[in-house]
């Protein structure tokens, strides 16, 4: 049994070079980025190296997130075609804003097919919940960035932090959305400062707010996103304390280190326990 991903590493489409050391990063899932890493006249050589590269490492498949272009542009139906074709089991739909654009996504995909929604503007997280609870959702991820751009927010100093009450509101929108329609946590935005200090206490602020994961834009980012995420070794031996001493107690409340150990301690420490399991990346 495997955690969900805890980080998800961007790669520009058409540096292929980049392509296995980011899979050797140690980042749980990679995303091969059509999107906002290329100019307009880079995409269609960039799809074809995409789908050679795939083809010779078939093993990369399940754990390649494909980002694609938005359902407004030109270049959508042709990377959903590329998608199709390499058998990728999961892409991600930048400025998602309706369940219908995830339905339509995954017809393309075929049988099986994933979509990750990014949830970039205004439109998306007022219909974040019906997004979520559209079939063939992998999770929700918040893209900040574009997100303030939509809103007009002022650039945070230094341009460093994803943290803002601005920001703050829309995230709990996202985490929420998740949790009622039982999904992973979501996927926080990318931190834009390569300081690993900085991703820390953005990925804290994150967590805090219920996310689970990250997308990182540089390798030196994913270690600082994982140790947050894992559990102490004294939070890990807590839980599976909490744990044994239910399963011999049985059903019911009881007491441990002269604390009340109910239903919810019992769900919080499934969950250290299920955090502490290794990872997608893991060999």
């Amino acid at each position: 049994m495997t955690a969900p991903a805890r980080s998800y590493l961007f790669v520009p489409g058409n540096r292929t070079e980049r392509f296995g050391k980011a899979l050797a990063s140690g980042a749980d899932r990679i995303i091969l980025d059509l999107e906002d890493a290329l100019a307009p006249a880079e995409k269609p050589a960039a799809r074809a190296a995409i789908a050679q590269w795939l083809l010779a490492q078939p093993e990369a498949v399940a754990r390649v997130v494909l980002r694609i272009n938005d359902v407004s542009t030109e270049w959508h139906a042709e990377d959903l075609t590329l998608a199709g074709h390499a058998g990728l089991a999961c892409v991600m739909l930048p400025k998602c804003e309706s369940a219908t654009q995830i339905e339509d996504v995954r017809l393309r995909l075929g049988a099986g097919g994933r979509v990750l929604p990014l949830i970039e503007t205004a439109r998306g997280v007022q219909r974040v919940q019906a997004i979520a609870e559209a079939a063939g959702v992998e999770r929700l991820a918040f893209g900040t960035i574009d997100y303030a751009v939509d809103l007009g927010l002022p650039e945070p100093a230094g341009a460093e932090t994803s943290s803002s009450l601005a920001l703050d509101l829309p995230a709990t929108s996202i985490a929420l959305a998740s949790r009622a329609a039982d999904l992973p946590a979501p996927v926080a935005g990318v931190t834009l400062a390569i300081d690993a200090g900085l991703v820390e206490r953005d990925m804290r602020h994150m967590h805090a707010l219920g996310f689970g994961a990250k997308m990182c834009i540089h390798p030196a980012q994913v270690a600082a996103v994982h140790a947050v995420l894992q559990p102490t070794a004294d939070q890990l031996a807590w839980a599976q304390r909490v744990l044994a001493a239910w399963q011999a107690g049985g059903s019911g409340v009881l007491q441990l280190d002269g604390r009340m150990v109910d239903k919810p301690v019992i769900l919080r420490a499934q969950r250290i326990v299920a955090a502490a399991m290794p990872g997608p990346s893991a060999p």
